[in-house]
């Protein structure tokens, strides 16, 4: 049987809303890949890769896509003695609304999607193609 739709509505409006504030062993990471059996290789604003668990919580529930965005707690498992660095507490997803807190990481800038188009070449998109009589003399 299946988990009660109140806990994946809860799990779901969690995720939408940014907290107020994150705690010393909480970050915020890039996704890079996922390495299997719901775990994680994210990257710091800093550079450094860590692999991270997924809990119980959010599998089945929400899909972390790479270069999404993720808030990790290190000391989660620090207990543990495994190869784990930590662990995911909540996934980014209105990235417009995380954007805009005082503790998202500058390393973290905005991409546009879309390759830029240089000024000197004349762009195609919306034009029809050649036609055979515009070949001939």
């Amino acid at each position: 049987m299946g988990r009660p739709k109140r806990n994946i509505l809860a799990t779901v409006e969690e995720t939408l809303t940014p907290p107020p504030t994150l705690h010393d062993t909480q970050s915020i990471a890039r996704v890079t890949k996922a390495a299997g059996n719901n775990l994680y290789d994210v990257q710091l604003p800093s550079g450094r890769a860590l692999l991270v668990e997924l809990p119980a919580r959010f599998r089945s529930t929400i899909w972390i896509k790479r270069n999404g965005f993720v808030v990790i707690d290190m000391g989660a498992l620090a207990d543990r003695q495994n190869k784990l660095d930590g662990e995911i507490i909540n996934v980014v997803r209105e990235e417009k609304e995380w954007r805009k807190m005082s503790y998202w990481p500058k390393e973290f800038v905005k991409t546009s999607s879309y390759a830029d188009v240089s000024d000197d070449e004349e762009s195609t998109v919306g034009k029809m193609p050649p036609s055979a009589s515009d070949d001939e003399p």
